[in-house]
């Protein structure tokens, strides 16, 4: 560490916390709200990029995947969504099996994608068959394409179709093909911030539950945080330690993928909540501090270009981020605000982690290299 790198962080307002980590220590909730209130980001950003480059010197990962959204019918209603379409809206859709399974080939031998991630809106009308049956079908069409699918809300919404429970569930999508967990649906987990944003949608408790019982079924997942929709600092704070603590007693979370909230064409803009994303400079500040907070607990942390764009996902591969996240082709949702173009194929990726001096390694979904570029 060079000489203003320690001057920096000596000065700064939590040198004690980081001193700390460097040595170690797990961070209680106190330690981490005193870290999202600290107005030094490029100390932490110091912090963070140790902490990375211990763990995997100067690799970068990505993988190549697509975002398959489904349907885009929803009955949750979420406020912070420009996606969802309420049933019976005339641009309303859900794909057939066969679709699904077209979209996953052609995008296999197109660009060569290892995993698909598969998403989509609360649909009332979709029972467990369908996802059973798309599942077993990629798996015997494309076996060597995983399936990162279905959020932990879809999940309970499907439990809820079929008047089940989620383990059950669960276990029979893993049975039919599911490989891993992606963490949507989390959003703050903190029931104020819940009852306002998406008042219909699974609570807190209920979503660290679902993610439980993945990882006791043998289901690795990632867990994420969209921050910037009005909650305060001990939100956010309350939010890390609760993965913190499941991911003490689990094990099962692969990643971390901190998202700023994007609100175009959201409700929450509409009615003059939320009127701006939050900017680069927090989100390099969440990097970091999602470094720091989870050293020892969970390694891989995405650089989240999607709602940052890809210089900014640069930057945080220098402040604690090791992972670029995956190539998107077809995505939907985050496009729907229209806030940027959300189309991103290996090359471009692989460009940009070698512009910033990092080597860039693809990966699967269980974050292990597949191919060196």
């Amino acid at each position: 560490m060079s000489f203003f790198a320690q001057e920096l962080i000596q000065k700064s307002d939590v040198s004690d916390i980081l001193d700390q980590v460097l040595h170690g220590k797990r961070l209680a909730l106190n330690d981490c709200i005193r870290l999202l209130r600290s107005d030094n980001p490029y100390a932490l950003g110091i912090i963070g990029n140790i902490l990375r480059e211990k763990l995997f010197g100067k690799v970068a990962t990505f993988v190549s995947n697509i975002i398959l959204n489904y349907t885009n019918v929803c009955i949750t209603y979420c406020k912070f969504c420009a996606f969802y379409r309420a049933p019976g809206d005339s641009e309303g859709y859900r794909l057939s099996v066969d679709d699904v399974v077209k979209r996953v080939a052609t995008a296999r031998d197109q660009f060569g994608i290892s995993q698909v991630l598969m998403q989509g809106g609360h649909n009332p009308d979709l029972r467990i068959e369908y996802y059973e049956e798309a599942f077993k079908t990629i798996k015997e069409k494309c076996p060597d394409v995983a399936i990162h699918g279905l959020s932990a809300s879809e999940i309970d919404t499907i439990s809820k179709v079929e008047r089940s429970n989620t383990r059950e569930v669960l276990s029979r999508l893993k049975e039919a093909g599911l490989d891993t967990l992606p963490g949507a649906g989390a959003e703050i987990l903190d029931d104020d911030v819940k009852s306002r944003i998406s008042p219909l949608k699974i609570k807190s408790d209920e979503w660290l539950n679902i993610m439980k019982q993945a990882h006791e079924l043998g289901i690795k997942s990632s867990a994420t945080m969209m921050y910037g929709t009005g909650e305060d600092y001990e939100q956010r704070g309350r939010h890390l330690v609760k993965i913190a603590e499941l991911q003490e007693k689990t094990g099962g979370f692969m990643s971390f993928i901190p998202w700023s909230f994007e609100p175009n064409n959201t409700k929450m803009q509409a009615e003059g909540v939320i009127k701006y994303p939050s900017g680069g400079l927090e989100l390099l500040k969440m990097i970091a501090i999602s470094r720091i907070v989870f050293s020892g607990l969970i390694d891989h942390l995405q650089s989240s270009w999607l709602t940052n764009g890809i210089g900014m996902a640069q930057l945080a591969l220098t402040y604690g981020a090791d992972d670029f996240g995956g190539t998107l082709i077809g995505e939907e949702v985050v496009s729907a605000t229209g806030a940027r173009s959300t189309e991103l194929t290996s090359d471009k990726i692989i460009t940009a982690i070698k512009q910033i001096g990092f080597l860039a390694h693809e990966r699967n979904n269980f974050y292990e290299t597949i191919r060196v570029h």
